[in-house]
């Protein structure tokens, strides 16, 4: 290779070149449900911002799909939500009583859609993102909160567990509505720290238990949220536009320190 790159042979396994193994192969315990649970640490602390109360906030999820899944069923387990919508690609069920996500997926695997699900109302995914909630969870597709339907998208936090769910468009109707949104950069960085705890864990050879890396998680998910949350606040941007600049400008800080620029 003449391209000025140095390939390194080790000649030997080294298991932190591959996150997301089996704990057997040296993978980490807690990975599986690592970005769901970080996000929702996020939400938590948004909550706390908000003044909202989650014991019993409702929440709406669309895309109940394995990430999906995790919000609802984390919501509801480590902070007592209410989740009352939920959607999949054939359409969305609603229950003002409250949702048992893991019987829904039950109900999903038995079915192959949340559709028809017993005492709940069927909906269509447009009308899941126009629901009163507390939390919208767009776990799905992108440009599903767009200019036109923005206006009455108001949730008091939109949490983007989808890549893109919201168009810079929809996003400024959003923010002029009050709308708390934490984005996709800052709510899907749970599974990339705990792929990072995994190379870490496999660089010293040693294996947290799975409260460990909850801890550590739990952690690094408050810093990021509260450092990101501080910088829109003041500088008067948005929480995306603050995680944006606080990412590239560490990235260029330590391209400084490095003297590539």
């Amino acid at each position: 290779m003449d391209d000025g790159r140095v390939l390194e042979t080790r000649r030997k396994n080294v298991f932190g070149a591959i996150t997301g193994k089996p704990t057997s192969l040296g993978g980490s315990a807690g990975r599986f449900d690592a970005t769901a649970k970080g996000g929702l640490y996020a939400v938590r602390e948004a909550a706390k911002k908000l003044g909202i109360e989650l014991e019993d906030a409702k929440v709406a999820v669309q895309g109940f799909g394995n990430v999906g899944y995790h919000a609802a069923y984390l919501a509801k387990k480590l902070f007592g939500c209410r989740v009352v919508a939920v959607s999949d690609s054939k359409g969305a069920i609603y229950s003002g009583k409250g949702l048992d996500p893991e019987d829904v997926s039950g109900y999903k695997h038995s079915t192959g859609s949340v559709l028809g699900y017993p005492e709940a109302e069927n909906l269509s995914n447009k009308e899941l993102l126009e629901l009163d909630v507390d939390i919208l969870i767009p776990a799905a597709l992108e440009d599903v909160v767009s200019i036109e339907n923005a206006e009455k998208v108001r949730p008091k936090i939109l949490a983007e567990m989808a890549n893109g769910p919201t168009t810079r468009e929809a996003e400024e109707v959003l923010i002029s509505n009050g709308v708390h949104i934490i984005p996709d950069i800052l709510y899907n960085g749970g599974g990339v720290i705990v792929s990072y705890f995994e190379m870490v864990q496999n660089e010293s050879s040693i294996q947290w238990d799975e409260k460990e890396v909850e801890m550590r998680l739990e952690k690094k998910m408050k810093e990021a949220y509260h450092s990101v949350f501080d910088f829109a606040e003041k500088n008067n941007a948005g929480m995306r536009q603050a995680a944006y600049t606080l990412a590239v400008g560490r990235v260029v800080e330590a391209m400084q320190l490095r003297g590539w620029i």
